[in-house]
């Protein structure tokens, strides 16, 4: 890992991760970045491992963080990479793979959508602060991926092709968009897809990606969905599901994210993960795969009362199997989450847990 590792312990009948110092600060040659958009992995100091030199599988630990933009005061951060998103960085860069929801066009461009109240775009540099955080991979399959349209689109994947820092759920076409991104992290093959669930209903047919044109990748074509993972599990020991769901501000997961979820895990899925309701939804696990329904806003520049409840998702896994979970609670203070210490984190920690009273999901594996 790229700083600490996590050991388990259970309090309360709630299984928890506990950090513990590591010898060593792990990183260079953890990692195998191969193919997906983009091709280049995110930190391109660490070196490619062949396949007759693959390690043996070790235990890593997996972080998310929610919704992300730089509107507003978050601009002005995109000057310094490496402090762009404050301190909830260090929980970022100590996990083996850090992934966010990046929820803005990459474009200085493009023409605004029709009929939308709020569109958000950002330059490219917002993924250099993304890899200045420690942020691995991002999702950009979310209401907010296409605000500048086709003319945006273009600039996106200009972008992405040019930085090279990986990006799932948006593509040239349907294949590109629903192409997972592969790496291999402490010997554990991760294959990661993005979609969104959530699209304007004026907007749907011009921002879904087809064999024909570029766009998101639509959950809402479950079919395609269900394929998309099934090509994902083969030759991984891990397939992560990262999506745009939910309705704003309902803490409780819709029926049909809970369908969603039911489908993606019965194809393959090991972690399904996602946002989009601008508060913390609750997590568990179902058929003994991890799903969570919902991080929050992470970076957001207009968050407030309880949409600025935060946090960073850890998941600790060993063999494919996810062992653990814990939720590191954060408040959002000038669109940055500061990580929560002390009493306050506690009775943050508890309020989470019991959001998985209405989800169906168990506690523990």
């Amino acid at each position: 890992m790229r700083g600490n590792t996590l050991a388990v312990t259970a309090v309360a009948g709630v299984t928890v991760l506990v950090a513990a110092a590591c010898g060593g600060s792990g990183g260079s040659g953890d990692k195998e970045a191969q193919g997906a958009t983009p091709r280049a992995a995110s930190r391109p100091a660490e070196k490619s491992v062949s396949p007759e030199a693959a390690p043996a599988k070790k235990p890593i630990i997996i972080a998310f963080g929610g919704d992300t933009h730089f509107e507003g005061q978050l601009r002005s951060r995109l000057a310094s990479p490496r402090t762009a998103l404050g301190p909830v960085a260090a929980q970022l860069r100590s996990a083996d793979l850090a992934m966010v929801n990046l929820e803005t066009a990459i474009t200085t461009g493009g023409s605004p959508a029709p009929g939308k109240e709020f569109t958000f775009r950002a330059p490219p540099s917002a993924f250099a602060a993304l890899k200045g955080a420690g942020v691995d991979v991002t999702s950009m399959a979310n209401n907010h991926g296409m605000d500048y349209m086709e003319g945006g689109l273009r600039d996106t994947l200009a972008a992405i092709r040019r930085t090279g820092f990986p990006v799932v759920g948006i593509g040239r076409n349907a294949d590109e968009a629903y192409r997972p991104y592969r790496t291999t992290v402490k010997g554990n093959r991760i294959a990661i897809v993005g979609a969104t669930q959530v699209l304007d209903d004026n907007l749907v047919e011009a921002w879904t990606a087809t064999d024909a044109k570029g766009g998101l990748a639509s959950a809402k074509n479950v079919p395609r969905m269900v394929q998309a993972v099934k090509e994902a599990r083969k030759g991984s020991d891990v397939v992560i599901v990262h999506l745009h769901w939910g309705q704003e501000l309902k803490a409780c997961p819709l029926p049909r994210q809970q369908e969603l979820a039911r489908e993606l895990v019965a194809a393959g899925a090991d972690i399904v993960v996602g946002g989009h309701a601008h508060v913390p939804l609750g997590g568990g696990y179902l058929n003994g795969k991890y799903v969570h329904y919902g991080m929050g806003n992470f970076v957001f520049s207009s968050a407030s009362g309880q949409t600025a409840n935060s946090g960073v998702l850890l998941l600790r896994v060993q063999n494919g199997k996810i062992t653990a979970d814990k939720w590191k609670p954060a408040r959002i203070s000038g669109g940055l989450p500061i990580p929560l210490k002390g009493a306050a984190a506690t009775a943050e920690a508890k309020r989470w847990n019991g959001l998985r009273g209405c989800t169906g999901l168990q506690a523990r594996p």
